[in-house]
């Protein structure tokens, strides 16, 4: 976590920085994340992103977690992303959210074009702003293989930009990048996380519906680790 921060044209001092920039969405993932880097002593400014999804209520999640944890919050509408992200089931509403399990081809649908790489470059543009070197997002294993902006791959380019898009290099982690959701819950269980204060369901209702992909695998999650999910479903 070494910063190099300009002083002059040709000058540079070398700070030690324990800040992070961490996207922030208000689901499972995002949160125990936040909890991981807190019990780490990590000073975390969080970044949350308004792209016109359906379930709105994940930003609200995010607002009340920094809030309550007292951190550095700030939330950022992605402006006119209704004509790019025309076909995507997360935003659309002539598209249905599928339901079933991620495995499925239906799922392909709530792939929303490149998102990733938006986010995290206005996550990158934050941090050099505030002289921070790192940028922290939730990408985990149980995404691969849908979501091309979770993968391995995805994240090693993301980091050859971010070493060399500024005056001092970036680092792009996603430290559950390997971990399925059930051992990500496991992490945040055993560091207390409260997931009542969480949003997955892709549905933009006030209730998850228990029948998408991102709700089978939260409750497969918590099935796996003898737990009772504590959201409410309408099944």
């Amino acid at each position: 976590m070494i910063s190099f921060v300009q002083l002059s044209q040709t000058k540079y001092i070398i700070v030690l920085s324990n800040k992070i920039v961490l996207i922030l969405s208000g689901g499972m993932d995002s949160f125990t994340l936040l909890n991981h880097a807190l019990s780490k002593d990590y000073e975390v400014h969080c970044i949350t992103f308004d792209y016109g999804q359906k379930h709105i209520k994940e930003i609200e999640c995010a607002e009340a977690i920094s809030k309550e944890n007292n951190l550095t919050h700030i939330k950022i509408k992605i402006a006119s992303t209704e004509s790019i992200f025309l076909n995507s089931a997360l935003t659309s509403e002539e598209v249905k959210v599928p339901h079933g399990s991620y495995h499925e081809q239906s799922m392909q649908t709530t792939i929303v074009p490149n998102r990733n790489m938006l986010f995290i470059s206005h996550a990158i543009a934050y941090a050099i702003s505030n002289q921070i070197d790192q940028v922290w997002y939730g990408a985990h294993a149980g995404d691969h293989f849908i979501y091309p902006d979770c993968r391995p791959e995805f994240l090693s380019a993301m980091n050859v930009v971010a070493q060399t898009c500024h005056t001092f290099p970036i680092s792009v982690e996603a430290p559950f990048l390997n971990l399925t959701k059930a051992e990500i819950i496991k992490i945040g269980l055993e560091l207390g996380v409260d997931y009542a204060k969480t949003w997955t369901c892709y549905e933009g209702q006030d209730v998850a519906c228990g029948k998408c992909g991102s709700c089978n695998e939260r409750l497969e999650a918590f099935e796996i680790n003898n737990f009772i999910d504590p959201l409410s479903y309408n099944i």
